[in-house]
Parts: C-alpha cells; sequence; structure tokens
C-alpha cells in the first residue's frame, strides 16, 4: 500500500501551471472514475477561478458567504468538513471568490516562517499587517505550507482526496502538491508542453528540498490529442521523460465537453464515450497502487 498517510486517503494532486492543458476536466473525470468503482472521494478545487466547482455544478457554493476554503487554508483547518457540499458522484471542497487573496496570504505566512527560520531580526507582526487572517502565532516551521495539509486530516471517511490546483506556480500549488505528495500531470500533446513539464520537475525539486518531502508522479495524461505528426513527437518525449510512469491519452471528445457544462464527469451521465475507458484505467491502476485491489459493490 503506497497512500499520502499510512491510515488515511490516498491524495493526489492535479497539477500543471501551463493553461489551456484541460486540467480541471481531468481531475474531475479521474475523480468520477473512481467514485464509478466504488470509492468514496473528496474533490477539493484549490483554484481561485473555481473552474472546478463550476464543472461540478456548484456555481452557487463558489459565491457563497464566509466561512470558504479561505478560512480553511489561513488560519481555521477546523472547518473544512463544515464547507464539504454533496455532488452526486463525489463529496466537493468548493472553490470561492475569496479564494482569489489566497496566493497573497499564503505568501505573507510563508515570508513569516522564513523570518522565524532565519532568525532575521524582523518582527513578523509588520508583515501580519498587511495579511486579512494570518497572524505569527498560526506559522511555525520553516515554511507555512502545511495549512491544506492539517485540513484534510480533520475529514475521514474517503478513499481518494482529489486536488485541482491553481493553472500557476506559487504557494498555493505548492500547498496543494505538499498535501497530496502525489501528482498526476495533464499535458496536451504538442510542442509547448516539453517547457511547461521540465519548469513543473523544478518546481517539483525545489519544493521538496524546502519542504524536507518526497513528491511522487503518477503519471502523465496526455489531452485533447489529434492525430498530428506532432502529437505523436511529444507523446514519444513524454514516455522519455518519465520511463517510469505511465502516459493515458485521452482524445478530443465533445461528450467530455458536454459532461462538463452538465455538472458531472463521464461517469455521470448516460452518454457513451470511448474516453470513459481511459479513466477508468487510470482508476484501476491508483487502486492498484494505493491498496484498493477490489472493486465494491
Amino acid at each position: 500500500m503506497n497512500r499520502g498517510k499510512a491510515t488515511g486517503p490516498a491524495r493526489i494532486c492535479v497539477t500543471n501551471a501551463k493553461g489551456g492543458t484541460g486540467k480541471t476536466t481531468i481531475a474531475i473525470n479521474v475523480a468520477g472514475a473512481l467514485s464509478d468503482r466504488g470509492r468514496d472521494v473528496l474533490f477539493v478545487d484549490l483554484d481561485p477561478q473555481g473552474n472546478a466547482t463550476e464543472g461540478l455544478g456548484l456555481v452557487d457554493a463558489y459565491d457563497a458567504q464566509p466561512p470558504s476554503l479561505f478560512d480553511v487554508l489561513t488560519g481555521e483547518p477546523e472547518l473544512l468538513g463544515d464547507i464539504v457540499v454533496e455532488h452526486e458522484e463525489m463529496d466537493v471542497v468548493p472553490s470561492n471568490i475569496d479564494m482569489l487573496q489566497a496566493e497573497h496570504e499564503l505568501t505573507i505566512a510563508d515570508l513569516i516562517a522564513r523570518i522565524d527560520a532565519r532568525g532575521l531580526d524582523v518582527d513578523p507582526a509588520v508583515l501580519s499587517q498587511f495579511a486579512i487572517n494570518v497572524t505569527p502565532e498560526m506559522v511555525s516551521g520553516s515554511h507555512a505550507l502545511g495549512s491544506l495539509d492539517r485540513a484534510l486530516d480533520t475529514v475521514s471517511g474517503y478513499d481518494y482526496i482529489i486536488i485541482d490546483s491553481p493553472p500557476f506556480y506559487g504557494n498555493l500549488t505548492d500547498t496543494g502538491v505538499f498535501a497530496a505528495r502525489h501528482v498526476l500531470v495533464p499535458a496536451l500533446a504538442e510542442a509547448t508542453s516539453e517547457r511547461a513539464i521540465e519548469l513543473l520537475m523544478d518546481q517539483m525539486v525545489a519544493l521538496e528540498q524546502q519542504a524536507d518531502i518526497q513528491v511522487e508522479m503518477l503519471g502523465v495524461v496526455a489531452n485533447r490529442i489529434e492525430t498530428t505528426s506532432e502529437a505523436e513527437t511529444m507523446l514519444k518525449w513524454f514516455k522519455a521523460a518519465f520511463p517510469d510512469s505511465p502516459v493515458w491519452q485521452v482524445r478530443k471528445r465533445v461528450a467530455l465537453q458536454r459532461a462538463y457544462s452538465a455538472g458531472n464527469s463521464i461517469f455521470g451521465t448516460e452518454e457513451q464515450c470511448d474516453m470513459a475507458e481511459v479513466f477508468s484505467d487510470i482508476a484501476a491502476q491508483f487502486d492498484e497502487q494505493f491498496g484498493y485491489n477490489k472493486v465494491t459493490a
């Protein structure tokens, strides 16, 4: 068994800082495939834009009054269970408009941690004047990336936690990866993805060094594949770059977009789509890796 924590659910962060990769669609359909296998899934929308929240039909939650995920990440981890929303396929921690301030808040928390860790002659209370919720008393250790990790420790009853990260590098994305320790990378089968994945790997190495953790690559999902020589070349590059990780291929299908627009994964609709088999394979391989070897009824 290989889970983020021996007694807790498997945690997976779906991440790529390059925009337009279909990251959220991949995250929703992986979660849907796991649910379809009988797994209890908690989906966390860590993206301030709330695309996954919208794609799961929870637009009202994005505009809801506090408390929200922002409050959970900036000082009140015990509130996570209070903001979970039920969806027919999975439970969801929705994003919220207040999350637009989260990167700023987590950056201040990280600066406070660095001041303390390096013994600098700077009063951290000066920085907290620029924060909304964060105070020096909330920050301990050499970094401030553990807020989501602590929050997820307060909930139980799940087999998997799928985290949809923002499409940019920063403390918010690092917080998601730190909590998960396992990453699934969506990428387009086009030349621009090569540089994006190289940067992602550099970011993971830097995070491992900063936070003294190990991040495991679960695989690459080559998304929206079309029959071109460029796509064929990039698929070969993915396999060469990640020889020990699977490279799943998802071809462009309107059915996936229709499911998203309807607030579901492809498994929550009655429409048939051949790409559902790819997501089912991803889920099956995760079950094997994380010790869920039997499909429940």
